[in-house]
């Protein structure tokens, strides 16, 4: 009962015990209210399930299959319910996946409508599960350190779900829309992340965002290969096990594509056996490391590989 009485006063409660002889024991635990019991919408996008928590959200509508397409194909057209006017986004870009595309389907398309502040915006999840009453548990100090991250829980059949601070994040991508950056002009380091963990992805986003850089996410080999038609990062983090296409299969189409093949990449990986470190190397990785790693390690394996990629291309003149 130590171990129970320690992670209770660790959330705020306590855990009172009184004993009768020979009748027996009687367990009392109290917790804090908000670390008990909440309400929230739980929501899927992709693979993966969200919970929002209602007070968030100021209501749900469906919206005619094509209204849904022709918002979200427009940066500038919203719609308007009650007194204000709301402006689609996938939920799936506020949590660093791909949007799915709209299923074809004469069936309205249900709308999460959320405000945060003065800004209002219609959330497109690909699923609407329903209302639940859910038990809010604290997640570590290195998830909560993430920006729209407010705790977890667990549904009946046994899924961790992630409960997402929704404001936070509506109010965050607002903010970057207000402030464009002009990619020619910014010199901070342009790292591509490729991770099929939506929690790595965001950690090291989130520590990378800290150490001054600019992060583009991928959430396996195939998305980021299609980012990288578009986009020349300064460095590449890469995973190995992936679905679709592994690390290995990406680091070896950076190295044969004469945009990309100077690009360093960093494997960031579970697999640190030998035999796993020689095949990178040999496809031309620039640096491996074992998961979890330090954070500073991270940071000064990156700096020095960038900094010799930049003086390359000033001694050539190209440019990306």
């Amino acid at each position: 009962m130590d171990v129970v009485a320690t992670e209770i006063r660790k959330l705020g409660g306590a855990l009172h015990m009184e004993s009768t002889p020979g009748k027996g024991t009687n367990f009392t635990i109290r917790l804090p209210l908000t670390l008990a019991v909440s309400h929230a919408l739980v929501v899927r996008t992709g693979d993966e399930y969200y919970a929002l928590p209602l007070p968030t959200i100021e209501g749900v509508v469906r919206l005619p299959h094509e209204e849904v397409a022709a918002h979200l194909r427009s940066e500038s057209a919203t719609f308007s319910y009650g007194e204000h006017r709301y402006r689609l986004q996938p939920l799936a870009l506020y949590v660093g996946m791909e949007p799915s595309p709209l299923p074809e389907t004469d069936a309205a398309i249900p709308v999460v409508l959320v405000r945060a502040g003065e800004h209002s915006t219609g959330l497109v999840a690909d699923e609407l599960v329903g209302s639940r009453e859910i038990v809010v548990k604290p997640v570590g100090p290195q998830i909560a350190s993430i920006r729209g991250i407010s705790g977890a829980t667990i549904l009946s059949d046994g899924r961790v779900v992630i409960i997402l601070d929704i404001a936070a994040l509506v109010r965050g991508e607002w903010r970057t829309r207000a402030a464009p950056l002009r990619e020619r002009g910014d010199r901070r380091i342009f790292a591509l992340v490729v991770d099929d963990s939506i929690t790595v992805r965001r950690v090291t986003q989130r520590l990378l965002e800290r150490n001054g850089m600019r992060v583009m996410t991928a959430r396996d080999g195939m998305d980021a290969v299609a980012l990288l038609a578009e986009n020349v990062p300064d460095i590449i983090l890469l995973d190995i096990e992936m679905p679709r296409m592994d690390g290995y299969e990406v680091a070896a189409q950076v190295r044969s594509d004469p945009r990309l093949r100077d690009v360093p990449i960093i494997m960031i990986t579970s697999r640190v056996g030998e035999k796993h470190r020689a095949r990178a190397i040999e496809l031309g990785v620039d640096d491996y490391l074992g998961k979890p790693y330090q954070e500073s390690q991270l940071i000064d394996a990156i700096a020095p590989l960038v900094a010799r990629r930049r003086a390359s291309v000033a001694a050539t003149g190209s440019g990306r």
